[in-house]
């Protein structure tokens, strides 16, 4: 049984990204998108027994970890988005003239890692056309 399947973590994960709403009420971009390193946070608030059980770390840079688990929701999810196995559309947020990406986790600061090197994915809950 893999990890993913273990912990449920495309329920748990579609159920996070469903209690998303935007900060504009009725606005026409609909759902906001969150970033793989939110989707971790947020996992690590909603879930903690799991977060714990999985032993992987938000991540980030200056961790010195390498397999983390924002890079796992993005790998996963980037595959189920293609395969159309979730309700989940991933799209990139471009490096362009971006220097930093910081997110609260707690009292911690998470920076992400990939800093000028790739696009940042992100994700929300497919929209009905």
């Amino acid at each position: 049984m893999t990890m993913w399947e273990k912990y449920d973590l495309g329920n748990k994960i579609c159920s996070i990204l469903r209690d998303v709403k935007p900060s504009i009420e009725d606005h026409h971009f609909e759902a906001p998108f969150l970033t793989a390193y939110q989707v971790a946070i947020l996992f690590k608030e909603r879930f903690p027994s799991d977060f714990d059980a999985m032993g992987l770390e938000v991540g980030g840079k200056g961790t010195g970890v390498h397999v983390f688990l924002a890079q796992y929701f993005a790998r996963e999810l980037s595959r189920h988005d293609r395969n159309k196995t979730l309700p989940v559309e991933g799209a990139f947020l471009g490096r362009h003239h971006v220097h930093t990406i910081a997110y609260a986790d707690g009292d911690d600061i998470v920076e992400s890692s990939l800093g000028d090197s790739a696009d940042l994915s992100m994700f929300r809950i497919r929209q009905e056309s």
